[in-house]
């Protein structure tokens, strides 16, 4: 297995840096969790906080085009960069399954669209509670389906968009996969729960308030549609780059499933960032973010385009 990082990498062991020590400590002050404010209000916050400070988030960059509309039934938005290359990219949005939408991760598309140089078409897949597994994986693999009719394509997506992400590769033909602090495993809970359960932004109690949202029935949760990580046989998936950020209580399911790929024979790198917190990858107003996409794009870029390759399933 590969690994890439700025900085060496990260031990089992870690802490936040004072920044982002001092953001979750702000966010655990001033907003209330989703299991106590429900769906809509964590909609709501999570849209809020998406579109706050550039100083936190970053700006949107130019782009040839963006827009909105409508692919296999599915809303989407399209993001087409200057001098755009052949293939597109299919990203899927976090938020626990329950909220996040084309809007809250609006920048973070865009800056992996201006990087990468390829199309990216993020997914407004359908939400739980109102829409329950397999909903928005529906949703997924339907879009998905009709962007390989017409060429290549890569799937991307943060935490829960990092599990449909998973899942689609492990089903479709597509080029590459890229998963950003993953929810792989919906049915037990690894090390990390125990170690970043609270005080690092999202906390174990809000992790089982999202997973029994999406699936009710805890004996549906190892089916591996919900967690890839239980997938028997992991042969013939698409070449992975996996970004696990070191405080985090998904940190340890995403570093098992990073260590099955490779031993299925799959390509896969790795990139643990040490001192930083579930979600950073959205707090493109910081370097940490800024430097992990960088090292994402460049990555999509050499997978996505070349000769042609054939992943199952």
């Amino acid at each position: 297995m590969e690994t890439v990082s700025a900085k060496p990498a990260a031990p089992r062991f870690g802490k936040l840096t004072p920044k982002y020590k001092a953001i979750a400590w702000i966010v655990g002050r001033t907003m209330s969790p989703p299991e106590v404010v429900g769906p809509e209000r964590a909609r709501q916050d999570l849209l809020k906080t998406s579109t706050g400070s550039a100083l936190l988030v970053g700006r949107r960059p130019q782009l040839a085009s963006i827009s909105d509309g409508q692919l296999a039934g599915v809303d989407v938005r399209r993001y087409r960069p200057h001098d755009q290359r052949p293939g597109t990219i299919a990203f899927f949005h976090g938020g626990g399954w329950t909220a996040g939408g084309i809007d809250t991760h609006d920048i973070l598309a865009a800056s992996l669209a201006a990087r990468t140089g390829h199309e990216v078409v993020s997914v407004e897949y359908r939400l739980a509670p109102e829409h329950r597994f397999p909903a928005g994986l529906d949703d997924g693999l339907a879009v998905v389906e009709a962007l390989l009719d017409d060429g290549h394509v890569a799937v991307a997506g943060d935490s829960a968009g990092g599990n449909l992400a998973a899942v689609i590769a492990q089903r479709l033909p597509v080029r590459a996969q890229l998963l950003m602090y993953p929810v792989v495993d919906a049915a037990e809970e690894s090390d990390s729960y125990r170690r970043y359960g609270s005080g690092h932004l999202l906390t174990s109690e809000s992790m089982r308030y999202f997973r029994d949202e999406y699936v009710p029935e805890a004996s549906r949760r190892r089916d591996p549609a919900v967690s890839p990580l239980r997938a028997e046989d992991l042969r013939g998936a698409a070449p992975a780059y996996i970004t696990l950020a070191q405080c985090d209580v998904v940190h340890d399911e995403g570093a098992e499933y990073a260590a099955r790929l490779e031993r299925a024979g799959v390509e896969v790198t790795l990139d643990d960032v040490p001192g930083v917190p579930h979600g950073f990858m959205s707090m493109l107003g910081f370097k940490e973010a800024q430097q992990a996409l960088s090292r994402c794009a460049f990555w999509l870029q050499d997978r996505l385009g070349g000769p042609d390759a054939t992943h199952r399933r």
